[in-house]
């Protein structure tokens, strides 16, 4: 692949789940005039989040098997497409009918779209590019993920200050232009062989969790926890930003950014280390673990507005050193053939730690601010600890440069 349409290829890949996710992320600056424009409790707001996020989680495995046995262009074409409806529908819903359900119907549509294009944005880069490479376009992935979330919150406010509906007719024009991106510069050329009957198919992928499920089931734990605790403490501090601090508009846009941006800086930084290094990678998400616990357990007892975004930011580094590591180990660890259904998963247990985010924190913000936060330390406690003790790594002299294999194996 020739230097410059690779570098198209690799802008067209990082599109896809920069647009996906500023499809979902948007919405946090809005919801608080959401809530007050078509009169809906705390609970109900999280589920336009919610919603979203489990039709994408229900479909992703599906439309991942597909992406096998076809291509990943003709999955992720008909889902940003799919998404551009969703959009519209979300829209008309909201402002037309002025219809919570017409919303949440919308959301569902959308989060079916999602479904079948960032998460095989993933398996696609591990198709085109190999080795260290790789592991960089991962990072760029994940950085793209992120600045996705950094933009989020400032669009998000700045169509806000239109009308808070506004927001959903945006998506469409977004997803478009990902559209164009993907139908123009990515190339599957000689991708697919004939695709195996389901039932040969089923029956490797039982072979691949059968040698591979534990450490996998792990590493999707961890995904799906970053993306829990990052998506419920947004929807957090959104509330705290007005309710308490009355702070509206763009710099509240802004001051939801900046913990995000700590993250992509550092996701980027890590996919561009670790190369194949498995040793690294399973070290850098114990100090990733160790400084999200950490954080939050500080977090528990600041309630002043900069000590608060400072301390949340070491938990943004501790994240942005956990994502990368787990796409790398996940997408490196089975064939092409099965790669669409195990980043698919992967995909789908992140989307419903932001499914479940919302309306836990929501539930949790009524119990006790403190609790809250010290139940998250323990959470990310027990899965460093689980990273720890489970995913094994040992040295391998085959190579000039003693590069590290991977042991998947249990105690």
């Amino acid at each position: 692949m020739a230097k410059k349409s690779q570098g198209m290829a690799i802008a067209a890949i990082g599109s896809i789940p920069l647009i996906m996710t500023l499809g979902n992320s948007m919405l946090i600056p809005i919801l608080p005039a959401m809530k007050s424009s078509l009169e809906l409790s705390q609970l109900q707001v999280s589920f336009t989040i919610t919603v979203y996020s489990i039709a994408a989680a229900i479909f992703i495995p599906i439309l991942g098997y597909f992406s096998d046995r076809f291509s990943r262009k003709v999955i992720i074409i008909p889902s940003l497409i799919l998404t551009i409806i969703g959009g519209v529908i979300a829209g008309l819903g909201s402002s037309t009918l002025n219809s919570y359900i017409w919303l949440l119907i919308g959301r569902v549509v959308q989060g079916i779209g999602a479904a079948g294009s960032a998460p095989i944005a993933m398996a696609l880069t591990g198709d085109l590019f190999k080795g260290e490479e790789q592991s960089r376009v991962l990072g760029i992935l994940e950085s793209s993920n992120g600045l996705g979330k950094v933009l989020s919150p400032i669009f998000g406010s700045l169509f806000g200050l239109i009308v808070w509906y506004s927001v959903f007719y945006a998506i469409p024009i977004l997803s478009l232009i990902a559209v164009i991106l993907t139908w123009i510069f990515i190339k599957e050329k000689g991708y697919r062989e004939a695709p195996p009957p389901f039932r040969k198919y089923f029956h490797g992928l039982l072979n691949v969790f059968k040698l591979e499920g534990r450490w996998l089931f792990i590493c999707y734990l961890a995904g799906g926890v970053c993306l829990f605790t990052l998506f419920g403490i947004l929807f957090f501090l959104s509330d705290v930003l007005e309710e308490k601090h009355k702070i509206e508009g763009v710099i509240k846009g802004v001051i939801l950014a900046i913990p995000l941006l700590v993250m992509v800086t550092t996701a980027y930084l890590t996919g561009s280390k670790i190369g194949k290094n498995l040793e690294k990678m399973k070290l850098w998400m114990l100090i990733g673990f160790g400084l999200m616990t950490a954080s939050y357990i500080l977090l528990a007892f600041f309630g002043k507005l900069i000590p608060f975004l400072a301390i949340l930011s070491i938990s943004s580094v501790g994240a942005g050193l956990i994502l990368p590591c787990v796409n790398s180990l996940i997408t490196g660890s089975v064939g092409k053939s099965k790669r669409g259904f195990v980043t698919s998963l992967y995909n789908s247990v992140r989307f419903i730690g932001v499914a479940i985010g919302p309306p836990v924190f929501a539930r949790l913000m009524e119990w006790s601010i403190k609790g809250m936060f010290l139940s998250l330390a323990t959470l990310t406690l027990i899965i460093g600890l689980l990273v720890l003790l489970f995913i094994k790594v040992k040295g391998f002299d085959g190579k000039e440069n003693k590069e590290t294999v991977f042991r998947y194996n249990y105690l």
